[in-house]
């Protein structure tokens, strides 16, 4: 399986923290060495990073680390591949344009045996993941051919991603650059952070951060990840069929689908 990173924030945040934790599992302390790939919204731009390698020896995620780009929503990905080749056209987070913006996508899990029909949206490369974004799409364009709020695009969203559930495991990050949608299959976590900030030490590597000195009180950062990145602080774990819809770190809309078939 893979690994999800998100964040939700209200002002320009960088996730250099974050990340750090979650490149040591690509190859190091976890066995997601398929690639990795991380996306950063700067208005209605994206930056996109990504590199077939394991993300614990790549040089491009060291630049990443490195580079403290700031952004108030990021999905990040490593790769533990199961369908499709390991190759760049397979690495996540995969992006394609809806309504004018750059929509991106990120998926932990698998689908067996998932070949939807093709029709506007095609993937690029060979994987379930990609397969279901381009279909989630293709939903999405069909029913609302011109741009709709994100509260009437919610329930179609959350059918779809049920729908995949339904085929095997789906746990994925959506965004479309103002907003940030997290859908849980089987895990994921997620943690809010506000004043009062604190220290927080990372699981997988010795680093720690003391937030206080590094935001301003009135801060509001949310990180999603697939296991809790952090050894100090309190996570909230997601349950099966949980989602949520995130804006400027804030949890706008959350909410549960029952069991298949149940």
């Amino acid at each position: 399986m893979c690994e999800l990173l998100g964040m939700s924030a209200n002002v320009p945040t960088d996730i250099v923290f974050s990340f750090t934790g979650l490149m040591q599992r690509g190859g190091g302390t976890g066995p997601h060495r398929d690639g990795w790939g991380i996306a950063f919204y700067e208005g209605r731009g994206l930056r996109l990073f990504q590199d077939p390698a394991a993300s614990v020896q790549s040089e491009v995620a060291k630049l990443v680390q490195r580079y403290p780009i700031k952004s108030e929503t990021v999905i990040g990905h490593i790769r533990q591949a199961n369908v499709g080749r390991v190759c760049l056209a397979n690495t996540h987070p995969f992006v394609r344009e809806l309504w004018g913006r750059n929509w991106c996508f990120a998926h932990n899990g698998q689908l067996a045996g998932f070949q939807p029909l093709p029709t506007f949206y095609r993937p690029v490369g060979d994987t379930d993941s990609e397969a279901a974004f381009c279909d989630l799409l293709n939903q999405v364009r069909a029913a609302f051919p011109e741009p709709v709020a994100v509260n009437i695009l919610l329930p179609t969203l959350i059918n779809a991603c049920n729908g995949y559930r339904a085929k095997g495991v789906f746990n994925c990050l959506l965004s479309d650059g103002d907003w940030l949608f997290a859908f849980c299959s089987t895990k994921l976590a997620r943690i809010t952070r506000r004043a009062p900030f604190g220290p927080a030490q990372l699981k997988d590597v010795d680093v720690t951060v003391d937030f206080q000195a590094e935001t301003t009180p009135n801060d509001v950062v949310t990180v999603i990840a697939t296991e809790p990145l952090t050894a100090n602080e309190t996570w909230t774990i997601y349950q099966p069929g949980d989602w949520s819809l995130w804006r400027r770190g804030e949890c706008l809309a959350h909410g549960q689908v029952g069991a298949i078939g149940g």
